[in-house]
């Protein structure tokens, strides 16, 4: 199954879980924007599209932040090629609607919250500081999704301390494996 990782605004940094999972994973590609800094939602929706797309079966996405919400616009948007995502690992999903979101990020709301036609499964943390956990929460229940908290995380990622992050890995095998029995 194909990999593709999603980070979100400002792309990852070398030292992100979401680039050590890129280096080491098989199969794992990330997916690229045109502008990190200045993301404009139709731009990231297609170029998501896109990789979807080009992949020859089905992907399971690893998002991060912003990454999470522009997958969830592709779902709305493209219903008919939920066929396309085997599940999805939404990580640290974004709060773009809180009061003192970046303007850069704003145009992401606001987030679609119908159920996903795929599995998936949102990791939030208890302390982050761009989604409070009860949005965290809501959102994961308005997608249909498993919700695992983690106490202390921050925003789960390299910031917080989320290098290679094998608890990580462990909850994308797990996903992996309810799609694949």
């Amino acid at each position: 199954m194909h990999l593709l990782i999603h980070p979100g605004w400002q792309d990852s940094c070398p030292s992100h879980w979401q680039t050590h999972w890129q280096a080491t994973l098989p199969h794992a590609q990330r997916v690229s924007q045109a502008d990190w800094l200045q993301p404009e939602l139709d731009d990231w929706v297609a170029s998501l599209d896109t990789q979807i797309e080009a992949a020859a079966d089905p992907v399971l996405l690893a998002c991060h932040s912003l990454g999470c919400l522009n997958l969830v616009h592709w779902a709305q948007r493209y219903p008919h090629k939920a066929t396309k995502v085997a599940a999805a690992l939404l990580v640290a999903p974004a709060d773009v609607e809180r009061p003192d979101a970046p303007l850069a990020i704003r145009g992401f709301a606001p987030i679609p919250r119908q159920a996903l036609p795929f599995p998936c499964t949102v990791v939030a943390s208890d302390n982050d500081p761009f989604s409070q956990l009860a949005s965290s929460r809501a959102l994961a229940q308005a997608w249909g999704a498993e919700l695992v908290v983690l106490k202390g995380a921050g925003h789960i990622n390299s910031d917080a301390g989320f290098g290679p992050w094998p608890e990580g890995q462990a909850l994308l095998d797990n996903l992996r494996a309810r799609v694949t029995c």
